[in-house]
């Protein structure tokens, strides 16, 4: 009877001649493979999935650290959001619509400079949005 053991028994060798007593007193042998092959995986669904970062595409606006203060004074920390919107936006220069994440601010300033001055400015190439 073979039993492959890939987890902690093949760290190190103190822990690895225990398994091989004990498998010799069970009369089983033991092989122990350098690559570890997991059975069932514990991550979750949550860390696997990138999220977008709370950041203006054109403007670079991020979250900023503040505090709720009470009545009574007594301050907690808070982050205090941008107020960020999906946006398609008419790119004059492509001919087509590029989809940004902004700021209601650089929104604003999209209408009052333009979007290709304004991601420009940025340096970005909306080609790629």
């Amino acid at each position: 009877m073979t039993t492959s053991l890939a987890t902690s028994f093949c760290a190190s060798t103190a822990p690895q001649a225990l398994a091989s007593r004990q498998a010799q007193l069970s009369g089983t042998s033991l092989v122990c493979s350098s690559s570890p092959q997991p059975s069932v995986s514990f991550a979750s669904p949550l860390l696997m999935q990138p999220r977008a970062s709370r950041r203006c595409d054109l403007t670079g606006k991020k979250a900023n650290n503040g505090y709720k203060v009470s009545f009574s004074n007594h301050r907690t920390k808070h982050l205090q959001q941008p107020n960020l919107q999906y946006k398609r936006l008419w790119w004059e220069e492509g001919k087509r619509f590029v989809k940004l994440r902004i700021s209601t601010k650089a929104l604003k300033t999209i209408e009052k400079n333009g979007l290709q001055a304004m991601a420009r400015k940025a340096g970005i190439n909306l080609a790629d949005y």
